[in-house]
């Protein structure tokens, strides 16, 4: 005779099925899929355990295989659901197995011996080894289950343990039959809701639903623990209301799955606006200056606005300057140590090549924000190392052909979050406002400066003009005085420092006129090596008596340099006695030194002309005409400013730089031939 109070509950529970499909195909997780093939196999549990008309496998004298395939589905089903709530694993040669997979295992050979291949009869000697042996496995591996994962406190998980597995056990040795599985599934489904709620952490229609599903499912458990005490049979109500069981869990679990992917689309909405107010943080800043020097004296400022409005705490700006290593621009959240220790770190970085290919690897897919590895750069006993940075998340600031500068990201809020792409996108689209901007205000400075010199080349032609005539008639009529033999000798010593203060003042004026009058590109190979050779036995006397260490090295495998090669003598020798004028008023104790180092730079070769002097109060603009050079007001007059003259003309650049703590380095960089 059919049970008719299951009808209703498998046909309910089958129509469900297409849903959890449907959820499946949309979502494409593991959860989804351990949901639809937990209730797949409830229902074939159904097929087997419910009188459905003429359909009817209860019977396990005449259907022992149906009756322990039908076991075995029951329990499948409910280690799936647990297994959905709890996915843990663990891993055999790459390949992920869930923890489920060796649970359910000893469980189905209890089912499928006890049913299937001893009928129900099980011998003694079997019975007292064999089937207590495969509920402890099972029951151990549930252990690790459920420590690996931590679903629940680790109070609760071994109560829980202790107390259904110790029951479970005595039902095993006292009643024995297929009592024990029975009591397995019901505990499963117990568990299954116990997490549900703890999990979720709140109260909605899908928790509250889904949890009491899978306790009515548990129901028979209450009846079976009456076997423990009182060996009464198991009452008929508690079956019926249990039968309800799948269908509120299937019901509740639905609406669960709606709640998260509504909790998600929330989640989603909050990021973007996050990530839209962070956009509107990072465009509200001005970032144009006139001179590049202004701008990146903005760098603590950047930091601070990615500290307040991004995920990351920390924050550091490296960047490259004219010349030179890397800088330690600015920081943002940072302490005096860790501070200390980047920018010690930013000046051994390697100007060309830096990250190394295949050194760095994405923060998250498609984005330009990388996982430095710093550690072939650190020092013995760094403190990086002791902080914890030696492994940074980094945005690069690329410009046309080389790495300008970095941000590095340290400190994520929210850790127990990962990183995803509206989390860098903003940052990312901030670090190429920085660098474009950055780019445009060193073009806009060499923009002014050029202009400033073409003025300046005008002026100094319109000056040599004017001064050149007076300038030949005092030649002219001291020339004559200085031929006339009725002078006396106070009145010849002062013609002739008129003639030697015009002839000064003809030089410059010469020198003004090369600032007025581009010269042609007839350029040629310059051998650097041989030129900075020459110089040194022409000046290594001059040096000798007055008392100045000097040294050259130039690379042996300098390659020649393309520019006029008298011009380029020229502006090395002024720079050069310009650094011997300027060791040369020190005290007589203190260190006198310059040095002259040729090198070889990607596509250009550079000459550092240093020398421990005091060093330039702007070297910015230490190639302006008639600036102040040091503290004490000395200026370099018109010199090198032609210097600077020269090297545009050449195609090259100039550049100056002080050094710690005394001294100053000119540096000149021509194009590679």
């Amino acid at each position: 005779m059919p049970e008719s109070f299951h009808v209703p509950a498998f046909l309910l529970t089958v129509l469900m099925l297409p849903a959890f499909a449907q959820l499946y195909r949309r979502q494409r997780d593991t959860r989804a899929l351990l949901w639809m093939l937990g209730f797949l196999f409830a229902v074939l549990h159904m097929l087997q355990a419910y009188r459905l008309g003429l359909w009817d496998f209860t019977d396990p004298r005449l259907h022992p295989w149906a009756t322990a395939a039908g076991l075995s589905c029951a329990l499948i089903s409910a280690v799936l659901f647990l297994a959905s709530f709890s996915p843990a694993g663990f891993r055999i040669r790459g390949h992920r197995i869930l923890y489920a997979v060796p649970f359910a295992i000893p469980l189905v050979a209890y089912a499928i011996l006890y049913d299937g291949v001893y009928h129900g009869d099980v011998p003694a000697q079997v019975w007292l080894i064999l089937f207590p042996s495969l509920g402890a496995l099972s029951l151990l591996i549930g252990c690790f289950w459920a420590y690996s994962r931590r679903a629940m406190p680790a109070w609760l998980t071994l109560t829980l343990f202790i107390f259904l597995g110790g029951a479970g056990f005595r039902i095993c040795v006292t009643v024995g039959g297929p009592w024990p599985l029975i009591f397995a599934e019901s505990a499963l489904h117990l568990t299954a809701g116990l997490l549900i709620f703890y999990a979720s952490r709140r109260l909605t229609p899908g928790t509250v639903l889904s949890g009491l599903g899978f306790f009515v499912w548990s129901f028979a458990l209450w009846d079976m623990l009456s076997l423990v005490t009182s060996s009464r049979p198991p009452l008929p109500g508690i079956l019926y209301i249990a039968a309800l069981g799948p269908v509120l869990a299937a019901i509740g679990i639905f609406l669960l799955a709606l709640e998260d992917e509504v909790a998600l689309m929330r989640a989603a909405s909050q990021r973007e606006h996050r990530a839209r107010t962070e956009l509107e943080a990072y465009t509200a800043i001005t970032l144009s200056r006139r001179r590049l020097e202004d701008f990146d004296r903005q760098a603590p400022l950047i930091c601070q606005t990615i500290v307040d409005n991004s995920r990351f705490a920390q924050v550091a700006l490296l960047l490259r300057p004219t010349v030179g290593p890397f800088r330690l621009a600015g920081v943002a959240g940072l302490d005096e140590p860790a501070r200390n220790a980047l920018e010690a770190l930013a000046g051994r970085l390697p100007v060309t090549g830096f990250p190394p290919p295949g050194s760095a690897s994405p923060i998250v897919e498609g984005g330009l924000s990388v996982r430095l590895n710093f550690e072939p750069w650190l020092l013995p006993g760094d403190d990086l190392e002791r902080l914890g940075l030696t492994q940074i998340l980094a945005t690069p600031l690329y410009g046309d052909s080389s790495l300008d500068g970095l941000f590095l990201l340290m400190d994520v809020r929210e850790p127990e979050h990962p990183l995803r792409s509206d989390d860098m996108i903003p940052v990312e689209v901030f670090a190429a406002r920085v660098q474009s901007s950055r780019s445009q205000t060193q073009m806009f400075e060499k923009l002014v400066d050029a202009e400033k010199f073409a003025g300046l080349g005008q002026l100094a032609g319109s000056v040599a003009r004017q001064l050149n005539n007076p300038l030949t008639v005092i030649l002219g009529y001291a020339s004559l005085l200085e031929a006339s033999q009725s002078m006396t000798t106070q009145e010849r010593r002062g013609v002739e420092a008129i003639l030697a203060e015009a002839r000064n003042m003809r030089s410059t004026l010469e020198s003004l006129s090369r600032m007025s009058h581009t010269q042609g590109e007839n350029f040629n190979a310059i051998s650097v090596t041989e030129l900075l050779s020459d110089i040194e036995r022409l000046h290594r006397s001059e040096f000798v008596h007055r008392g100045i260490d000097f040294r050259l090295h130039a690379d042996p495998t300098l390659p020649r340099a393309l520019g006029n090669a008298q011009q380029v003598r020229q502006a090395v020798l002024y720079c050069l006695q310009f650094a011997m004028e300027a060791v040369d008023n020190l005290a007589s104790s203190a260190e006198k030194s310059v040095r002259i180092d040729a090198s070889v730079e990607t596509d250009h070769v550079r000459i550092l002309i240093a020398h421990s002097g005091p060093g330039f109060l702007h070297p910015t603009r230490a190639f302006d005409p008639f600036v102040p050079m040091q503290a004490a007001g000395e200026t370099a007059g018109l010199g090198l400013s032609l210097c600077a003259t020269i090297l545009r003309e050449n195609n090259g650049r100039i550049s100056a730089v002080n050094k710690e703590p005394r001294g100053a380095t000119i540096i000149l960089e021509l194009k590679a031939a």
